[in-house]
């Protein structure tokens, strides 16, 4: 009850009266046409529904006037997509049938009810009409003051009522299909994993940039030697650069600029991480073996990003310490391995990181794995991503 008192003063009620009466217009010119055979409606539009940008039209319309607060929306319950496959040339077929008939219910109401309102109206001002009128009986001027407002009142009612009908029908006949919904939720995962891969490349790139940046400074204003200083300077613009390079880089993804992005880093490079650690104060005993620049894409990008991160987590978590590093390409596989001691006392390293979440994400994108823990009195990160399922 409460829904139909609101409804005069809801913007959708006559949106929606509007979207009832566009095939009653159809219906009446036909009635002008071809009296004598008023189904002919529900046989002409049997082609159209089977054209596939019908349901897009179809769909725009009632997107905009059935559910207007949804427009946009890409997880409408209205579909605003050609139809693919026959069920929904079928469907958009039956939506067409079911939105000629609920014109039909609707056509009296909206010609004949606004007509005997203006009836009632000219009658309790004294000038009644009397060509064709629709109210059968002429009543008194009082009476006609007080039944004017009862049809727009049952019109209200009317659309209301179809107006909800129709929506519902919409719903039901023009909704996206079990493959459109699936179409969908992929596109949606691939839209989560871009945005999960852009924030692990922040995490990763800056991240490293800025531990290394307070680490060099620390180091230096320790230190109190004008060349160790020189060197660090020249170490924190170093790394600041590459942060830069990879920030912009990220940045026009997400703008989704035309400008081509500029390639990501692979293990070729591996020697700026290392050599990063190096000025950092860290003793890095590497070993990277095998043609690292024949790896697949994913492969040596991926494999950067984790043992960038791996060296981040030493120098953020334990300091200048000697690290132990192993790249190496095996028969079917690449092998990385990073270790470092462990500090003394309670240590804040653990395997709850978002770093140590996203190299073991890393891994298990590529069908990998990525270990990361306390080992043999050292914390060794450890993973191995596969070749074969590359292409």
């Amino acid at each position: 009850m409460y829904r139909l008192l609101r409804a005069p003063l809801q913007p959708v009620t006559y949106s929606r009266w509007l979207h009832l009466c566009v095939p009653v217009l159809l219906l009446a010119l036909w009635m002008f046409i071809g009296p004598e055979m008023p189904w002919m409606p529900l046989v002409i539009v049997i082609p159209f529904g089977l054209v596939p940008w019908v349901r897009l039209a179809e769909g725009l319309q009632a997107q905009f006037l059935l559910t207007p607060n949804d427009h946009g929306n890409p997880e409408s319950a209205i579909s605003v997509t050609p139809s693919v496959r026959w069920g929904d040339r079928w469907r958009t077929l039956l939506w067409l049938e079911t939105r000629l008939v609920i014109a039909l219910v609707a056509m009296p109401a909206t010609v004949w009810l606004p007509v005997m309102t203006v009836e009632l109206i000219a009658t309790a001002l004294g000038h009644p009409i009397n060509a064709d009128p629709m109210v059968p009986l002429v009543p008194p001027r009082w009476v006609a003051a007080l039944l004017a407002p009862v049809p727009l009142v049952l019109l209200i009612v009317i659309v209301v009522l179809l107006g909800e009908l129709v929506t519902a029908a919409a719903r039901r006949l023009l909704g996206p299909s079990a493959t459109e919904r699936l179409t969908a939720l992929e596109a949606r995962t691939e839209q989560l994993l871009e945005r999960t891969r852009i924030a692990r490349e922040l995490h990763d790139s800056i991240g490293h940039a800025l531990t290394v940046a307070v680490v060099q400074a620390g180091a230096a204003r320790a230190a109190g030697n004008p060349e160790f200083t020189d060197r660090a300077l020249s170490a924190i613009e170093e790394t600041g650069r590459a942060a830069l390079e990879d920030l912009e880089r990220v940045l026009v993804v997400l703008r989704e600029s035309p400008q081509a992005v500029s390639q990501r880093p692979t293990l070729t490079e591996a020697d700026r991480l290392l050599d990063s650690a190096r000025a950092s104060g860290s003793e890095v005993d590497a070993q990277l073996t095998g043609p690292l620049d024949q790896l697949p894409g994913p492969v040596t990008r991926e494999g950067y990003r984790i043992l960038q991160e791996a060296l981040t987590n030493v120098l953020r978590h334990c300091g200048p310490v000697p690290v132990r590093v192993r790249v190496e390409m095996a028969v079917g596989r690449l092998d990385m391995e990073v270790t470092n001691p462990l500090p003394e006392g309670p240590t804040v390293m653990s395997g709850s990181g978002s770093g140590l979440r996203g190299m073991r994400e890393r891994a298990a994108l590529l069908g990998g794995e990525a270990e990361t823990g306390p080992y043999e009195g050292s914390w060794r990160v450890r993973a191995r991503l596969p070749l074969e399922r590359i292409g």
